[in-house]
């Protein structure tokens, strides 16, 4: 099969059968793009003329290109890679998957960044009150916290998702459906933006369902709502990074710290396996040790 075609069969089932995300997607689309740009250069243009010299000899110089790329970027290139193969192979497109032997390169280990619990109260008061677009960057900024939800599940809400008393549902990866429960300081700023905020915003754009919405009517974007989660950061002078994942990693961390279950803490994030989750009690056993080290007498 041509390289084009095959590719496309392979976006189509990821898109249809897996229903993956457009961000997913769009990672994989330009990973394997530059993958048959490369191969197109060295005179492959079937599938079956693929084999396991030429994809290591693929992988080898991504890894030698200067300036050197991440380990992550090269892992997810790697499997993007791995990933069409194996589609191709189950297919009957290609006979053999030429990346059986490959093995994933070793990233290293990075613990999720979390604010302290101060922190994260300074960051939630930075919106200014008794601004409309300082409201509804409250209710935003309660909501990530208080859920732990991802900045793309949060902008992706409807306004009918939190029609369900003190939970609120959310469609994670793969479009799968979880149930959180939405504490009441999340439920009161949420409340104070839909009934004196969200109703003026609506009338400037097209009739949308989003919840939370742009200055001009139209649903917050998950760029604008970085923009919110960045200024907030600046405004609190937190001077630790913050990213879009910040109060995500702040909300699993502090659970932990309570005594919440890791596997109670892996059904609120969305995890598919605890060992994603267990990640985060490295974190707090981190924290633990650093009071151990200045609060112990004898502890050094």
């Amino acid at each position: 099969m041509r390289l084009d075609a095959a590719l496309d069969a392979y976006l189509r089932h990821i898109t249809i059968e897996r229903g993956l995300s457009e961000h997913s997607i769009a990672a994989y689309r330009r990973d394997l793009n530059g993958y048959l740009r490369w191969l197109t250069g060295q005179g492959v243009g079937t599938t079956d003329a693929i084999t396991p010299a030429i994809v290591t000899a693929f992988i080898a110089e991504q890894a030698a290109a200067v300036p050197a790329p991440a380990a992550t970027s090269l892992a997810r290139l790697q499997s993007s890679v791995r990933g069409w193969h194996r589609f191709l192979a189950r297919e009957g497109i290609k006979e053999d998957d030429p990346t059986g032997r490959l093995r994933p390169p070793k990233t290293p280990r990075r613990l999720p960044k979390a604010l302290t619990i101060e922190q994260v109260e300074r960051l939630l008061a930075a919106p200014p009150a008794d601004e409309p677009l300082g409201i509804r960057d409250r209710a935003l900024l309660e909501l990530l916290y208080a859920t732990g939800a991802r900045v793309s599940e949060a902008v992706g809400l409807d306004v009918d998702d939190l029609s369900h008393g003190d939970v609120l549902r959310l469609r994670g990866k793969g479009d799968k459906e979880r149930i959180v429960p939405v504490g009441s300081y999340a439920r009161a700023a949420v409340d104070a933006y839909l009934t004196r905020v969200r109703p003026a915003l609506a009338a400037k754009g097209r009739a949308t369902a989003r919840l939370f919405l742009g200055a001009r009517g139209a649903p917050l974007s998950r760029q604008s709502a970085w923009l919110v989660i960045r200024a907030a950061a600046e405004s609190a002078g937190i001077t630790a990074e913050v990213s879009p994942h910040t109060l995500r990693h702040s909300f699993a961390t502090h659970l932990l710290q309570g005594g919440a279950d890791v596997r109670v803490v892996q059904e609120l994030l969305g995890h598919a396996s605890v060992a994603t989750t267990q990640i985060y009690t490295h974190v707090s056993v981190d924290a633990l040790r650093d009071v151990y080290i200045t609060s112990h007498p004898r502890a050094r």
